[in-house]
């Protein structure tokens, strides 16, 4: 089976768009993906499309520290969720990142599991409708997100268990659950079917898939493919020198 990558255009050194997608199309990208979008989206969109490529993935709500896991945010964040539902049927967007938000003192992990799964319960049977995941993403809270609290793949999956929804599901970043807890490949291929979308970064620094960082992107993207992983790998990662070349590699060593 075929790995289809992405490129995450939101961590990387402005480029014109236009020379951008005609370069990672050439390579044999099949996708992009975004942050947050701008007034620019909708040409962003259509420049992708002009060169062959989906816009797959963006942010679905704010923020990464004010989350789900405090009921409180939940009208908003069910707001905020349904409008990018909409946005991303009108531009063909696969999937929204959603995020737990940051630990709250005095609160229990059972307590912001819940809290986390309700918020998403609201939202799940109109992703359902709409054909469009939602994609608890799982980060770092040592180097990069201090105090995020979906920082383990233990806790994404007892969330997401709890909604219990086709269309909810984990955003797994490898780079991210490098620095937490390692077993990379158990984790990704024991979970394959609540998996959404997989982030990539060379680790330790968030660079290059090259060989100075230790991770085996080679080893786990054919992990991945072997255990039928049907979403993208987006590669998430700031290029310490040439742009294209990275990215040229990444795709070489993702490419199964």
């Amino acid at each position: 089976m075929e790995t289809r990558q992405s490129v995450c255009l939101s961590i990387l050194p402005d480029m014109e768009p236009d020379e951008l997608f005609r370069e990672i199309a050439a390579i044999g990208y099949h996708a992009v993906e975004i942050w947050e979008r701008d007034d620019n989206f909708p040409d962003l969109c259509e420049t992708a499309s002009r060169h062959g490529l989906q816009m797959v993935s963006m942010i679905g709500h704010a923020s990464l520290y004010g989350g789900l896991n405090k009921r409180e945010n939940h009208d908003r964040i069910e707001a905020e969720l349904r409008a990018s539902i909409d946005c991303a049927v009108t531009y063909g967007l696969r999937g929204l990142i959603c995020f737990s938000g940051a630990r709250v003192e005095g609160m229990s992990d059972d307590e912001a599991v819940a809290n986390t799964a309700a918020g998403l319960a609201r939202v799940a049977p109109y992703a359902e409708e709409k054909d469009v995941n939602l994609n608890l993403e799982l980060l770092n809270s040592i180097v990069d997100h201090p105090g995020y609290q979906c920082d383990h793949t233990a806790w994404g999956l007892e969330a997401i268990a709890h909604v219990d929804s086709p269309r909810v599901k984990l955003l797994y970043d490898i780079y991210h659950m490098q620095i937490m807890e390692g077993n990379i490949i158990h984790n990704l291929t024991t979970n394959i079917d609540v998996i959404g979308h997989i982030h990539t970064a060379g680790n330790p620094g968030r660079n290059d898939l090259d060989d100075n960082q230790e991770l085996n992107y080679r080893g786990i993207c054919r992990a991945v493919s072997a255990a039928g992983y049907h979403g993208f790998i987006g590669h998430e990662f700031q290029p310490k020198n040439d742009v294209i070349a990275a990215l040229r590699q990444a795709f070489e060593i993702c490419h199964a």
